[in-house]
């Protein structure tokens, strides 16, 4: 079904191919990629250049992040938004958690809105990129948005996913520096098969991609003739989760389709023809065959841990069992598999499509009054009012679904959170451990698998017993959307261009400015405060999702919650680690190898910052003083640049097993000369509690001059004081 093939390939005659038809260099063929075409276009350094200076069309940021980059941006000299900023409320909706705050987050939204000149999107309006795609998206344009799942490449638009910091950059007028990135291109063929959907696609690319890294910070490039044959949603949906293959972003071929898309929603204009250059080059190739594509699952507790429904239904105790929490009491006697929740929500499950789609397998059918419930989100209030005109919603409705407003919570983990023990089904974007509310250290564990809205609406009309789409006879309708911005017209404030210094911010009693963060020492003693040995680290054991994102506004309050489902201890180590006085045995040891030293801790992880752009898994080590990661390798780009905008030191280390343990100490030394001069190489040394000392060799590879000066100066805002 999906079959990798490294590079080099060359785009020929409208397939990929072993060379070109015609001599072209490696640069030649690169730009003529649909990626290079656009990322030459925002590139202000120039072809050429050793690096990308990439200035972006628009911005976006959630409920979550907003408050915390607009602070950042008013520390560092902020006057005005320079671009479409644009502000969505659709994580911290529900207001009763944490008291007021939430609302006072997006008081303060509208306040900020009106003073620099942004786009207000009211809460249950719309979720983020729903928004983005209904409104900002265009072909040949580029987004920067503070969520992972920046992804409107169907749209022919190329869109990144990065920590808030990154969007300060925009903000204030700078540019967001990469590596020229390699493009891998996603060829798709055939046509899928009745009862597939959107996610059974995605889980298939996730799960071939992912393990070894293939696509990691890569643009995905998707050509191919089977791309004609899926509508815009469908491809939409695709590509939102190209996110959990860890590429860097996606684009599309855009073809009649998306002229139809854009012109549907009163954009014409935004429409350009896109598609690679005779002889474009690929770095590798990810090549799809739509017709094996079976309906999926990915089981707990990760996208990639994707295989067909089919093939768990074949041997379901034996699969469940081998899972990192224990599922075989889901099985039956007669060998099924009870499910006890579905949920269809977000940016990737709440689509006019998905859910019209859901109505066919539930219509004549309902989902039964025992466990199982069925939750639908429709992803903005056009798409709402387009499913109440056409008659889904009230099927959807009288077939036992609840209904809800536009929310991301089921993706995160702040809506719909199985019962302790319970397994959830999900067409949303993540199943992450600790993510939909689990709380192991509590003695409360629940597992949420993904799959495609259809099977979840076949599981439901099976009354709860796990069912694959693709295994049953029903006719799907061709529904016809017919966008309408009027719900939008009537409630979203639209201030771009019209700045006005005058308007006053309010601040809640929970927006709190973020502390002062010191600037970097030479020689720097950080105690390690955790050890982290799993294969990947998400961003949701740094800081987790759900009911902590109400303190988001708060940079001292949540970094109480740092680590707290991974690594209870953390928090009260990381403390002690820059309050209490160094052991006279450790000092006694690092006097004599440095004259002084500045204190901090660290964490260990092997591959940490799989997940989430939230800057705030960065922060709130910060916060608490933290001064550095040491890693085998970083998940993703984003989590890095996240450290490095917060003034941390992001450490790699190539020494066989874990050089270190909680308790122990390292000191980082010459840390000045190394970054000033552009060197990689840290020496260092693990100080042991009895004050035993064993040498070890760090790295600080890929630094670019602007982030190691970030690091000297001690974070961003710092660096924006003084640059």
């Amino acid at each position: 079904m999906v079959k990798l093939i490294k590079g080099p390939l060359w785009y020929v005659g409208g397939k990929l191919a072993d060379a070109p038809s015609s001599q072209v260099s490696n640069a030649e063929g690169r730009n003529g990629t649909i990626a290079y075409g656009i990322l030459n276009a925002h590139n202000i350094a120039g072809q050429g250049a050793a690096g990308m200076s990439i200035k972006f069309d628009s911005l976006a940021s959630h409920d979550i992040t907003y408050v915390g980059i607009i602070q950042t941006a008013r520390a560092s000299g902020l006057e005005k938004f320079p671009i479409p900023y644009i502000l969505t409320n659709c994580h911290n909706s529900l207001c009763a958690v944490g008291g007021t705050i939430n609302e006072d987050d997006h008081v303060f939204g509208l306040s900020a809105a009106r003073r620099y000149g942004g786009i207000f999107v009211p809460p249950h309006m719309a979720v983020i990129h729903a928004y983005m795609r209904e409104m900002m998206s265009g072909c040949g344009r580029m987004i920067l948005g503070s969520d992972s799942h920046t992804r409107y490449g169907a749209l022919g638009t190329l869109a990144v996913g990065e920590g808030g910091p990154e969007l300060v950059k925009q903000l204030l007028g700078r540019t967001y520096d990469i590596a020229a990135p390699e493009v891998i291109a996603v060829e798709l063929t055939g046509s899928v098969r009745p009862g597939v959907g959107p996610q059974d696609v995605a889980l298939a690319i996730i799960a071939a991609v992912f393990k070894d890294g293939f696509v990691k910070n890569r643009i995905l490039e998707f050509i191919g003739d089977g791309i004609a044959a899926l509508p815009i949603e469908f491809r939409n949906g695709i590509d939102v989760m190209t996110t959990e293959t860890t590429c860097l972003s996606s684009i599309w071929m855009t073809d009649e389709a998306t002229r139809a898309y854009f012109e549907n929603h009163g954009r014409p204009e935004a429409y350009k023809k896109l598609a690679p250059a005779e002889n474009a080059r690929y770095d590798g190739a990810v090549c799809v065959d739509l017709s094996k594509v079976e309906s999926m699952i990915a089981l707990p507790f990760h996208p990639s841990n994707a295989i067909p429904v089919r093939e768990l239904l074949a041997n379901p105790r034996d699969i469940l069992g081998s899972l990192e929490i224990d599922l075989r009491d889901k099985v039956t006697s007669d060998g099924l598999v009870r499910v006890d929740q579905g949920v269809i929500a977000g940016c990737a499950g709440g689509t006019f499509d998905n859910l019209c789609a859901a109505s066919d397998y539930l219509s004549g059918r309902v989902t039964g009054s025992g466990e199982f419930a069925l939750s639908a989100y429709p992803a903005s209030q056009p798409v709402l009012a387009a499913l109440i005109k056409n008659g889904v919603a009230s099927n959807l409705i009288t077939s036992g679904v609840t209904l809800r407003t536009a929310f991301c919570g089921p993706c995160f983990g702040a809506g719909d959170v199985p019962a302790n023990g319970g397994l959830s089904i999900r067409h949303s974007t993540r199943n992450f451990p600790n993510r939909e509310g689990s709380k192991p250290s509590e003695g409360q564990s629940a597992a949420v698998a993904l799959m495609d809205a259809r099977s979840i609406a076949a599981t439901a009309a099976n009354g709860g017993y796990l069912t694959a789409a693709d295994s049953l006879d029903i006719k799907v309708n061709n529904y016809v959307y017919e966008f309408d911005d009027s719900s939008y017209r009537a409630r979203v404030y639209n201030g771009y261009g019209k700045a006005d210094p005058s308007a006053e911010l309010k601040f809640g009693p929970n927006i709190v400015d973020w502390p002062e963060i010191p600037v970097l020492s030479d020689n720097l003693l950080m105690e390690v405060c955790s050890v982290i040995d799993d294969e990947v680290t998400t961003t949701d054991e740094l800081i987790p999702s759900g009911e902590s994102s109400s303190y988001r506004s708060n940079p001292l309050r949540l970094a109480q919650l740092t680590l707290s489902r991974r690594d209870p201890g953390y928090v009260g180590r990381a403390k002690a680690a820059i309050s209490q006085p160094i052991p006279e045995a450790v000092d006694k040891a690092v006097r004599k190898l440095v004259p002084n030293y500045a204190v901090g801790s660290l964490i260990y992880a092997n591959k940490p910052g799989d997940g989430s752009a939230r800057e705030q898994a960065a922060s709130c080590q910060r916060v608490l003083g933290g001064s550095a990661n040491i890693a085998r390798e970083y998940a993703t780009k984003r989590y890095r640049s996240n450290l490095i905008n917060w003034g941390m030191l992001p450490f790699t280390c190539s020494t066989d097993g874990i050089p270190v343990e909680v308790g122990d100490r390292v000191l980082a030394t010459g840390l000045l000369g190394v970054l000033s001069e552009g060197k990689t190489d840290v020496q260092a040394y693990v100080i042991k509690p009895d004050g035993g000392v064993k040498p070890l060799t760090l790295s600080l590879p890929t630094l670019t001059a602007d982030e190691r000066q970030i690091i000297i100066d001690g974070c961003l805002i710092n660096y924006y004081k003084s640059n």
